[in-house]
């Protein structure tokens, strides 16, 4: 069996952060989205994994490698455009051979990995299994109806009048037959070629489409509240860890994770929160529910509920909470002080606080 990880769009969700960077590659809890799928896909025993790459294609393939630091090898199959689920089984077809595989959307997180799902194809073999979940606003996913026997029924991508409130989440699993369905597709109005209209096809030639209903944690981190919940989610399981150093005027509260190199002056840490190898947090409040990477200055300001990437400078900035703050990124305060500020601030943005 193989995997199929896509990892070629272009985050426009997360803008101004994807202006400069991969969404993929955007990390939780320091470590970026994409891996937490690999490894999941290797934790299941498939170590075959092509990604399907656009634009950012240098960043993913530095980052990733050769998959040896996963336990798995990985080849990169260009994607001029990302034209759809189905579009990235069609160009994948001939890495993909007539090998079973799971489809992996490679800006989704879920909880427990896939392992249990691979295991379940691989003995009932299916034609294909989709992955299930209850939410609030079907209208902005793929829709699934089921029948009275739990069979597939229909499946709609971004219906107006959803018939239920089933959304596909971005695991699918296929076997060779697929490949006839998708060649068979036509574009979609909005453009694209829909892995919904090509399971549907699966559906209509009478072949067997099974489904399987989570009720876990599930995560599209396509935006900027969802990566921050995911962010909090992951980092509720760290465990604690100081590696840097941590001087007496300061305290570390709950599960917080130093990294090597990571300096705490007269600061407070109030877990679970992570700080990045070679860190300075001085004379400032690090709150739960925070990761701040590599190389980070925080001085003189409160930062909760946010993700920092890697050498960005924070200084008397007052309190900031519920952001995502980019690359390289200085926010420095003056002398007028707000109460808290949010902000989503791209790579090498430069801010001037009045605080």
């Amino acid at each position: 069996m193989k995997a199929l990880v896509l990892a070629g769009g272009t985050g426009s969700r997360l803008r101004p952060i994807t202006h400069t960077a991969a969404k993929q590659l955007v990390p939780v809890a320091n470590k970026p989205v994409l891996f937490y799928g690999i490894e999941s896909i290797v934790a299941a025993g498939i170590t075959e994994i092509g990604v399907v790459v656009g634009e950012t294609a240098a960043e993913i393939r530095t980052t990733l490698g050769d998959g040896s630091r996963f336990g798995a090898q990985i080849t990169y199959l260009p994607q001029e455009r990302p034209l759809g689920l189905a579009h990235a089984v069609l160009i994948a077809r001939d890495w993909l051979g007539e090998d079973d595989f799971v489809m992996y959307l490679g800006d989704n997180f879920i909880v427990g990995g896939i392992t249990s799902l691979v295991e379940e194809f691989r003995a009932e073999r299916p034609d294909a299994r989709i992955v299930l979940t209850r939410v609030k606003e079907p209208s902005l996913f793929g829709v699934a109806e089921l029948g009275p026997d739990g069979q597939v029924v229909t499946l709609e991508e971004k219906p107006r009048h959803p018939r239920s409130d089933l959304a596909l989440v971005g695991i699918y699993l296929f076997s060779p037959a697929i490949h006839d369905a998708v060649a068979a597709l036509e574009p979609s109005p909005r453009g694209e070629w829909e892995i919904t209209d090509a399971l549907q096809k699966l559906i209509d030639s009478g072949r067997t489409v099974r489904s399987t209903l989570i009720t876990g944690y599930w995560k599209d981190t396509g935006d900027v509240p969802d990566m921050l919940e995911v962010n909090r989610s992951v980092l509720e399981g760290i465990e604690s860890s100081v590696e840097g150093s941590v001087d007496e005027a300061s305290e570390l509260v709950g599960r917080v994770r130093i990294a090597p190199g990571a300096r705490i002056e007269r600061s407070r840490i109030v877990g679970p929160a992570v700080i990045g190898a070679d860190c300075l947090i001085r004379d400032s409040y690090i709150g739960p529910s925070t990761s701040v990477a590599d190389r980070c200055l925080i001085s003189g300001s409160a930062v909760e509920f946010s993700v920092v990437l890697q050498d960005s400078r924070i200084e008397d900035a007052g309190r900031i909470e519920g952001s995502l703050i980019g690359r390289s990124v200085q926010v420095v305060g003056s002398e007028r002080r707000a109460h808290a500020h949010r902000l989503v601030l791209g790579d090498h943005s430069e801010v001037l606080i009045n605080t």
